[in-house]
């Protein structure tokens, strides 16, 4: 892949060296004490022992889907494959991993489990075109961060793909394969009209637009769109767009009928404030906050 270049710009500009040696437990170590700060994931476990392996490392995300970490310490380790492997081995022994989590974080968490969009995270020195191309094709929720450490105390991780899978019913298969008693998302979104999915559609793009950075994330019960974590979730009703927005509500003045303060209510997805999105008037007011997210995250 290509090569990244970071300058220092104190007293004079000054290339900084990446080091070159493989991943050692020390990183892993450190990913995993600040796991929610690199990649918006809690830490559950290290070494998690299963029947046929030991993953690395393993956690939950703040959409609480599981979360796999595997890091390539040699030329030779095919991280992707082992990924692959633990991920099928997770969706059998869903379980094992639930009283794992109600262990580390209680009953609560552990009955709010999204099996939709299970997720690996590959991290390793650098990956070829090939193991990107591997990776789409096999159209799984596998995620390759190339990183690089400098002697200045510095850690980059680059996130190479943003994979676009279809999320899974807690069988195993894409939502609208079964009768839900819950309709997800993607139903809900199908059931609306022409002019609210138009809607939608709009707000989407709009998000999208504000760099490469931005990927969606879709749940079953929402959409995600997210950087490194969730930025924006939105939830589709017949007449209605609810979107939820990390931005601190006391810094908006609150509008009765179109935003409200949600960090004492419940509700799926992350994020403080909520848009309610009604029409193309709503959206334009909605358009300076959710510039106003993305720039501030």
């Amino acid at each position: 892949m290509a090569e990244i270049k970071l300058f220092s710009l104190n007293e004079r500009v000054k290339e900084c060296i990446s080091s070159e040696v493989v991943l050692e437990k020390e990183l892993q170590t450190l990913i995993e004490q600040n796991m929610e700060t690199f990649f918006g994931v809690r830490f559950l476990k290290s070494e998690y022992a299963i029947t046929n392996g030991r993953m690395d490392s393993i956690g939950i995300d703040e959409n609480n889907s599981p979360v796999i970490f595997e890091y390539k310490r040699s030329q030779n380790e095919n991280v992707i494959n082992q990924g692959l492997f633990y991920l099928d081995w997770l969706l059998d022994h869903k379980a094992d991993f639930k009283l794992l989590v109600i262990e580390k974080l209680g009953m609560e968490a552990a009955d709010g489990i999204d099996w939709s969009v299970p997720c690996v995270i590959c991290i390793a020195h650098d990956f070829t075109k090939y193991d990107l191309h591997a990776v789409n094709q096999m159209q799984r929720n596998i995620k390759l961060v190339s990183y690089r450490k400098y002697d200045n105390g510095l850690l980059l991780f680059e996130h190479l793909n943003a994979p676009n899978v279809k999320p899974m019913t807690e069988n195993g298969v894409t939502d609208g394969e079964k009768n839900n008693a819950q309709k997800s998302h993607i139903e809900k979104l199908a059931a609306v009209s022409g002019n609210m999915k138009n809607l939608y559609y709009s707000v989407c793009d709009f998000i999208e637009s504000f760099g490469d950075d931005i990927t969606a994330n879709q749940l079953k019960l929402y959409l995600a769109y997210k950087k490194v974590q969730n930025l924006i979730c939105i939830e589709i009703y017949n007449k209605q767009i609810v979107l939820f927005v990390k931005l601190n509500p006391e810094t908006v003045k609150l509008e009765s009928g179109f935003t409200r303060d949600m960090r004492s209510i419940g509700h799926y997805g992350t994020g403080d404030l909520q848009i309610i999105i009604k029409n193309a008037s709503d959206f334009e007011k909605a358009k300076p906050l959710l510039e106003r997210a993305y720039n501030e995250m």
